[in-house]
């Protein structure tokens, strides 16, 4: 295979449009963009939105709805076979470690979902626990230490 035989073929590709080469080609003299004006012009035309002056849609509408997006907490989900496979053979995982072997980036607030087996007694420490990864850690012996999610934000 060569360079050449690769799709798409030189006839299937869109030629771009050549324009001021002559009034024969059809885009000559004014380029197809008509006689004078805004759009005809460097540059021109208006941004998207613009109606001419018009109060524009996006101004005309109500705002709707509460956003908290300063004050939302996000969390760094790992679930309980990939901490315990990462923990092998160990019976406390403090949050320290999480951050320490890269499950969850530093200061993130970290959730345990339920995904996995608990087959050991096992403490483990994070901001939040699915009811299910919970019950899971709680049946095999272990204990599910939640602490306080520092606020993220501003």
């Amino acid at each position: 295979m060569q360079l050449h035989d690769l799709y798409p073929f030189p006839e299937e590709r869109k030629e771009r449009r050549r324009v001021g080469r002559g009034s024969g080609s059809g885009l000559g003299c004014t380029s197809g963009k008509g006689n004078k004006g805004q759009n005809a012009r460097a540059g021109g035309g208006v941004r998207p939105g613009f109606e001419g002056g018009q109060m524009p849609l996006q101004r005309r509408l109500p705002k709707h709805g509460f956003k908290n997006f300063r004050f939302k907490t996000t969390y760094a989900v790992i679930n309980l076979d990939r901490l315990l496979a990462a923990f092998e053979g160990k019976s406390v995982i403090t949050l320290d470690d999480i951050y320490e072997r890269g499950l969850a980036d530093l200061g993130c607030a970290v959730k345990v979902l339920s995904r996995g087996d608990v087959t050991a007694a096992v403490t483990v420490e994070a901001h939040k626990f699915s009811a299910a990864a919970a019950e899971k850690i709680r049946k095999a012996g272990g204990e599910a230490k939640e602490l306080e999610a520092a606020p993220q934000g501003e």
